[in-house]
């Protein structure tokens, strides 16, 4: 039996990048990347010249059978995606659940992940938190939303810079305006910030000064003296009122 190896790539500086992960890539038989445009320029930086097979959302269930294959003949495999740690809200899942299957041993590096930092740097609760990733664009987005209304551990969530203040006047409608939120963009780069306040303020500020970047949002959990908001009270033109004043 091959062994599988998840590693962690930087989620922005190319300094995050370990020591191990590294050396794993440069000895592995096969590198699975999600987009090999991508990984290239970070295996280039590290002189990786190793075998390279797209492996992404779009053509897992084609390719995991024969990467099985190859594993279960003694190769050793290193899955990274385009950034941070795969399965974390990328491809990785199908096949670390069909190596565990087939007995195959399948080893995590750690490294770096967008959301801990955010929610370290966010000054909110951290001892206890969810991970939510990215909601449903449609359907069961409002759902999702109004089940969260009273979970009382800090909240984590990846968007896009486009739907940002959609999501967070989203948040205020369900959770309250004054709901305690940071907005962490573009970790370990050069333009890395953090935004912190409550819903409403940051709603102003990313109406006044335009999101970019790769974006997480850790939002405060339920307080145990706050009550939940029972109906949308925060109403759509009060944004747009904000929006046209700072216009």
């Amino acid at each position: 039996m091959g062994k599988l190896y998840v590693v962690p790539t930087p989620v922005g500086n190319m300094e995050d990048m370990t020591f191990r992960a590294v050396r794993i890539l440069k000895e592995a038989d096969l590198i699975l990347a999600e987009d090999t445009r991508t990984s290239s320029v970070l295996l280039h930086h590290y002189e990786i010249h190793n075998e390279l097979l797209s492996h992404h959302k779009f053509n897992e269930h084609q390719t995991l059978q024969s990467v099985i294959s190859r594993l279960k003949g003694g190769a050793v495999v290193a899955l990274i995606s385009d950034a941070g740690t795969p399965g974390i809200s990328d491809p990785g899942f199908l096949l670390v659940r069909e190596c565990v299957r087939n007995g195959i041993e399948v080893q995590t590096l750690p490294g770096a992940t967008a959301f801990v930092p955010a929610l370290v740097s966010s000054g909110l609760p951290d001892e206890k938190f969810c991970f939510e990733g990215f909601l449903p664009q449609k359907k069961g987005r409002q759902t999702r939303l109004e089940q969260l209304k009273e979970e009382p551990r800090t909240m984590i969530f990846y968007e896009s810079p486009y739907r940002l203040l959609k999501t967070l006047q989203q948040f205020g409608e369900v959770f309250g305006a004054n709901r305690q939120v940071c907005v962490c963009r573009e970790i370990s780069k050069i333009h890395e910030e953090c935004v912190r306040g409550t819903i409403e303020e940051v709603i102003r500020h990313f109406t006044e000064t335009e999101p970019r970047g790769e974006i997480v949002v850790v939002l405060a959990g339920l307080d145990n003296g706050e009550k939940p908001v029972k109906e949308k009270n925060l109403s759509k033109n009060k944004y747009k009122n904000a929006s046209s004043e700072n216009n």
